[in-house]
């Protein structure tokens, strides 16, 4: 049983578009607000996420560095959404940059979204793999990258705890398939094939089911020790 995926295909139109209002006359305002109107359209408008959907994730206080190295992959075609593909389509690296800083300063409340009802051994499965891994199968545990709370670490390694469940379930299964990537090594590709159909359905309910720690914050540069060679993390680990 999987995680309900609800895509939402949005006609996004990238805030450096020409508007009905430039057309007729009015000047857009060049601030980064309206730039950055395209993102907040799905994401909110401080990063907080759409809960109800179940989908768009959190960008709010995700390491910066993370999320332009996610601009990018969508826009060099190694990760797969066509709305956040034309989004970013023709924006430079420094643009990229900026939308990022904006999204990573941002401190808003997390909004939990709803929780999947799965049996309880469900849970312990997911448990099992995001704290201890799975050795046989040389499966690593979520947390010897993401952090002791699962927050995430500076400057790359984004944080899994508060993401809906939907949302991690469709990206691990995008891990999976090679529907999403990353450059290479691209060592979430490689835990991701390991992990059977149920076990990301484990892991997505238990991390959106998890408490939230009392702080949220990404731990500092290099308090982990990544098990995996990672090529965003120059020979590190990844993220989701």
């Amino acid at each position: 049983m999987r995680c309900l995926l609800a895509l939402a295909l949005l006609a996004l139109q990238p805030a450096h578009a020409a508007a009905p209002a430039a057309v007729s006359g009015t000047p857009v305002p060049d601030t980064l607000q309206q730039r950055i109107a395209a993102c907040t359209a799905c994401h909110g408008i401080h990063g907080g996420g759409s809960s109800g959907s179940g989908f768009f994730p959190r960008l709010a206080g995700k390491p910066a560095a993370y999320l332009a190295r996610q601009l990018a992959d969508f826009q060099d075609g190694l990760r797969h959404y066509a709305p956040m593909e034309y989004t970013v389509r023709g924006l430079s690296p420094a643009y990229l940059r900026e939308i990022a800083d904006y999204f990573a300063a941002q401190q808003v409340p997390y909004a939990r979204s709803p929780l999947p009802s799965l049996p309880a051994r469900t849970l312990q499965r997911g448990e099992q793999l995001v704290m201890q891994g799975d050795p046989a199968r040389g499966v690593p545990a979520c947390s010897r990258c993401h952090g002791s709370q699962l927050t995430g670490v500076q400057p790359d390694i984004p944080g899994l705890v508060g993401l809906p469940c939907d949302y991690i379930s469709a990206q691990l299964g995008a891990w999976r398939t090679h529907t999403r990537a990353t450059v290479a090594p691209d060592c979430m590709a490689e835990v991701a094939g390991r992990l059977g159909p149920s076990d990301i359905t484990a892991v997505a309910a238990w991390l959106s089911s998890r408490e939230l720690p009392a702080d949220m914050h990404a731990q500092p540069a290099g308090s982990v020790q990544p098990p995996l060679r990672c090529g965003v993390l120059a020979g590190n680990a990844s993220g989701t």
